[in-house]
């Protein structure tokens, strides 16, 4: 998806087509348990800093020594980041994304997910999960093993600056009735399981987390990491800062 996007947007490389000579849209599907489908133009990984939220901007304000951008996707916070001369490493599982990462112009970058990363010693400052990427916590089965990991790579100080989203906004019924759904099944509400889908292609279902500032506190506490600064001023998304304790 990544690969077409880049051609498309670029005009370099093989470019999907329609029929003809046009060109033919890159939209990401994303497919719920409960049968809602939603789709995003995949042109939003290539986003530059003109295109990005707001909130986007003042994470990356933040930053400080040597970073690890995970979920990289096509690179996008990373190369910024790289131009203005940070020591960044970009992290994805998709091997399509690591070689559009490379393609523009990342100079570092790792294809392993965070528990494999961590086992290789490297030490960074700054954790990033833009993008939504908050998400990738998943749920309590899972947040305290992402969050391990990440403290095995942290260099003293270090800190995680994550984008989350809080779901518990919509009136949406179809939204709502799943958050019940999920209640009911000892899950968070917005513990969304997901798969992507592109043209033929599709991931493993998945589960993805929207929480709460309340319930991700309550993730966090434990695990070493402290919750120490919340940005809400994009409600509902929002910038969750953690450091480690001591």
């Amino acid at each position: 998806m990544l690969r077409d996007a880049y051609a498309i947007r670029t005009g370099i490389g093989r470019r999907p087509l329609a029929g003809g000579r046009v060109p033919r849209p890159v939209i990401e599907i994303i497919e719920r348990e409960d049968g809602v489908i939603n789709g995003a133009p995949a042109e939003q990984y290539l986003a530059g800093p003109e295109e990005w939220q707001p909130h986007e901007h003042r994470a990356v304000a933040r930053v400080r020594g040597r970073v690890l951008d995970i979920g990289a996707g096509a690179g996008r916070i990373a190369l910024e980041l790289q131009k203005a001369g940070s020591d960044v490493t970009g992290l994805d599982v998709s091997p399509g994304a690591i070689e559009i990462c490379r393609r523009r112009g990342l100079r570092e970058t790792v294809l392993a997910t965070v528990d494999d990363h961590a086992r290789e010693g490297r030490r960074y400052d700054t954790f990033l999960l833009l993008g939504n990427n908050l998400g990738l916590l998943e749920g309590r089965d899972r947040a305290a093993g992402f969050l391990a990991a990440l403290a095995a790579m942290a260099a003293p100080g270090a800190q995680v600056i994550a984008q989350g989203t809080d779901p518990y906004g919509t009136t949406d019924p179809v939204h709502v009735g799943y958050h019940e759904l999920n209640r009911s099944r000892g899950r968070f509400g917005g513990q969304l399981r997901l798969r992507l889908r592109y043209r033929e292609l599709a991931t493993d279902w998945f589960d993805y987390l929207f929480c709460s500032v309340d319930e991700l506190r309550g993730l966090v506490e434990g695990t070493g990491w402290r919750l120490t600064d919340v940005d809400t001023a994009d409600h509902p998304y929002y910038l969750a800062t953690f450091t480690l304790d001591g």
